[in-house]
């Protein structure tokens, strides 16, 4: 992994706004020691193996040895972002990482953005619960209404985790 993710010169340099957004907002990391061998047997193969048997057994198991419970997705499709309106799911990012940011800074909740590149109802629909089995809450943002409002009240009849915008 690199120290400093940021790459080099940017068009805007200078700008603390652009420079504070260069590289992203966000980063992932282990929250288990992986210092040698016998942690990675761990953390990976071949032991990570009895924990998905046991998940695979009781699919609740993923609250006590996975990440969903404790990671929410924040979803758009980039069609109503702050004052921006539709600027799409690419122009949409910065805001979604920094919504993401705000998650875990304020809640302790870790978030992932994910930017959609569709804006269809259903093709929405179901790619969120598609993905749904790897969070624990779905946060719809940026979305513009009323298609929002379907979305939100289909998932929610869908899912059985907590889905809100």
């Amino acid at each position: 992994m690199v120290d400093d993710p940021k790459p080099g010169p940017h068009p805007f340099a200078g700008d603390p706004v652009f420079d504070l957004h260069v590289g992203g907002k966000m980063q992932l990391a282990a929250t288990v020691p992986l210092a040698g061998r016998d942690d990675l047997s761990l953390a990976y193969t071949p032991g990570v193996a009895r924990v998905c048997e046991a998940i695979a057994e009781d699919p609740g198991m993923t609250q006590h040895y996975t990440w969903v419970p404790n990671v929410v997705a924040v979803v758009t499709d980039g069609t109503a972002v702050l004052g921006l309106g539709d600027i799409g799911p690419a122009a949409a990012m910065p805001v979604m990482e920094g919504k993401a940011v705000l998650f875990k800074q304020f809640g302790g909740v870790d978030a992932v953005p994910i930017c959609l590149d569709t804006t269809d109802v259903e093709e929405i629909i179901e790619t969120v619960a598609r993905l749904a089995p790897s969070f624990g809450g779905i946060n719809l943002e940026d979305i513009s209404a009323p298609r929002c409002f379907e979305i939100e009240a289909r998932l929610k009849a869908r899912l059985d985790i907590p889905v809100f915008h």
